[in-house]
C-alpha cells in the first residue's frame, strides 16, 4: 500500500505563490508516475501536473503552463508543486495521486489540501 499526505495549503492574494507538498510512504516502488489534480465543489476534478519518479519528465494543464512547476525528491519521496502568480480561478482542493506501475492509472490519493487565492 501507498499513503499519500499533502501539506502547504492556505490563503493568498492573487499574484501570490504557494507550495504544496505530497509525502508518499509504503510501497512507493510500485508506482511511476505522481500527479496533482484539482477540484472545486460542483465540478470534475481536474489534471495540474505529472512527474515520472525516474527521469522527472513533466507534463501541464495547459492552464497553468508557465506559473507551476512540479518536482520531486526521490530521496524524501516526496513531490511538490511551486504555484506562482496565483489567480482567483486557482482556488481549489488540491489533491496528490499516485499512478500505478501496474494498472497505469491514478490508484492512490492524499486527503486534499485547500488552496484560496483572493482577488
Amino acid at each position: 500500500q501507498v499513503q499519500l499526505v499533502e501539506s502547504g495549503g492556505g490563503l493568498v492574494q492573487a499574484g501570490g505563490s504557494l507550495r504544496l507538498s505530497c509525502a508518499a510512504s509504503g510501497r512507493t516502488f510500485s508506482m511511476n508516475v505522481m500527479g496533482w489534480f484539482r477540484q472545486v465543489p460542483g465540478k470534475e476534478r481536474e489534471f495540474v501536473a505529472a512527474i515520472t519518479w525516474r527521469g522527472g519528465r513533466t507534463n501541464y494543464a495547459d492552464s497553468v503552463k508557465g506559473r507551476f512547476t512540479i518536482s520531486r525528491d526521490n530521496a524524501k519521496s516526496t513531490v511538490y508543486l511551486q504555484m506562482n502568480s496565483l489567480k482567483p480561478e486557482d482556488t481549489a482542493l488540491y489533491y496528490c495521486a499516485a499512478r500505478s506501475s501496474a494498472t497505469q492509472s491514478y490508484d492512490v490519493w492524499g486527503q486534499g489540501t485547500q488552496v484560496t487565492v483572493s482577488s
